[in-house]
């Protein structure tokens, strides 16, 4: 099961300061969908996950077609 969060409707850079905040409370191991239309979040996630020692596991969509960037949890 993936947890998502919900950044469909902010601007850059709130997506990636949602993730910064919200990683903490998932699992090791677990994933975290970060579900948003901001076009930079394409870039930013894993540009993010770089910096930070995450893994981005890759892009998909949401049950409505929002772009959904996958990310997991490794420490």
């Amino acid at each position: 099961m993936v947890r998502e969060l919900d950044c469909r409707d902010q601007p850059c850079p709130r997506p990636i300061i949602e993730l910064a905040k919200a990683l903490g409370s998932v699992p090791i191991g677990e994933r975290l969908a970060v579900v948003a239309h901001d076009p930079a979040a394409r870039h930013d996630v894993p540009a993010w996950c770089r910096m930070r020692g995450q893994e981005y596991v890759g892009e998909d969509v949401a049950d409505d077609g929002a772009p959904r960037y996958v990310v997991r949890r490794l420490g």
